[in-house]
């Protein structure tokens, strides 16, 4: 059978430059040794003294990796494409160690190490070390994303404990930023954490979200979540919301150009009308859940995968067990993305709670 072969970058010098070559064989294995007779130093390199593939090395038949098809069983037909790639995009090898961490990951074949070197290269923002940011910030870190700025201002209060995982009692009463940074790293030294002690604010909220490629709100105030949504449709970056009340949680993704939270909602409703979490109360699964839904939705963003909650609202009750979703639009009359914005710079978010904010910075957002 011929196949056409993908030869990657760093292997090229051993084909004479060359992107692609023609190789025969019946199976992998076959074709394998076909390569290795034409092309001697790259079939050594692609077999070791046992003939087995190397660790390092993984191969593709029509972009599925072979560990899931049948190995170096797995047959060819004339056509097939066969990709032959070593464990490194952007230049960096995954190690050893990583390898075996992210294994679970690596053997999906919509992942592969291509996949987990995204991951490992990606910034992602959280705001807000609480309740939804906690489980957001544990999955995302144990998937291996490379980078996680973490925005708080507080303290960790006792009662935090009930629903805010990444935090212990020993914590209580500590900068929430430096107790996620210690938790995160006992879960995996790959991820580098940036906190961000501070108030985000229409003065700083631009120059923070510029360091990362997307941003998870994990907040429970409305001035703060129209603050991220502004920010981040500004700055041109994706941002994953969610929010929880009682028993019901909502989670939805707002991609620049395909609407945003205004959309939905053009202002945040009057002072009092919708009470924070802190005045009714929540048990502490139900910002688990959304907060691990974030986390999905981040990870499919890195990666390319499935169809983000973009377009849609995810509603989840939880005393019924139900998903539901609802359909969104983008506005053509949205004050921030429609066809004729009036909001073309952050503003006053805190002044008034039911209209939008007027063209000028301040310094009087609450902490995420």
């Amino acid at each position: 059978m011929a196949v056409t072969v993908y030869i990657p970058a760093p292997f090229r010098r051993l084909t004479g430059n060359r992107s692609y070559v023609e190789g025969h064989g019946q199976t992998v294995a076959d074709l394998l040794e076909d390569l290795k007779t034409r092309y001697p130093t790259l079939g050594h390199m692609l077999q070791n003294e046992a003939g087995e593939l190397p660790a390092h090395i993984n191969i593709y038949v029509n972009n599925h990796e072979i560990h899931s098809l049948q190995g170096t069983t797995t047959p060819l037909k004339d056509g097939d494409e066969v990709a032959v790639l070593p464990a490194i995009a952007g230049g960096q090898l995954l190690t050893p160690e990583q390898t075996q961490r992210y294994d679970r990951q690596i053997m999906i074949p919509q992942v592969g190490p291509a996949g987990q070197r995204k991951l490992l290269d990606a910034k992602v923002l959280i705001v807000g070390a609480g309740g939804l940011g906690s489980p957001a910030a544990v999955y995302l870190a144990a998937a291996g994303v490379g980078t996680l700025g973490i925005v708080d201002n507080d303290k960790l209060d006792l009662s935090n404990l009930q629903r805010q995982i990444l935090h212990h009692t020993p914590d209580v009463g500590r900068p929430k930023v430096e107790s996620a940074q210690e938790t995160i790293a006992r879960y995996n030294p790959d991820v580098r954490v940036i906190p961000h002690k501070m108030r985000l604010t229409s003065a700083n909220a631009t120059d923070v979200i510029a360091q990362y490629d997307m941003v998870v709100g994990a907040v429970d105030n409305f001035a703060t979540r129209y603050l991220l949504n502004d920010a981040c449709y500004l700055a041109g970056k994706p941002y994953i919301d969610g929010a929880v009340f009682l028993f019901e949680g909502q989670a939805a993704v707002f991609i620049p150009g395909r609407g945003c939270y205004r959309c939905l909602f053009p202002v945040p409703p009057p002072t009092g009308v919708v009470p924070n979490p802190s005045e009714v109360g929540l048990l502490g699964a139900l910002p688990g859940v959304i907060g691990v839904i974030e986390a999905f939705e981040t990870l499919k963003l890195i990666l390319g995968l499935g169809e983000p909650l973009s377009g849609r609202l995810l509603i989840f009750d939880a005393l019924t067990m139900e998903f539901r979703q609802v359909k969104t639009r983008r506005d053509p009359h949205c004050p921030l993305c429609g066809d004729a914005p009036t909001i073309r710079e952050l503003g006053d978010y805190e002044a008034s709670s039911s209209s939008p904010p007027a063209a000028q910075h301040t310094d009087e957002e609450d902490a995420a």
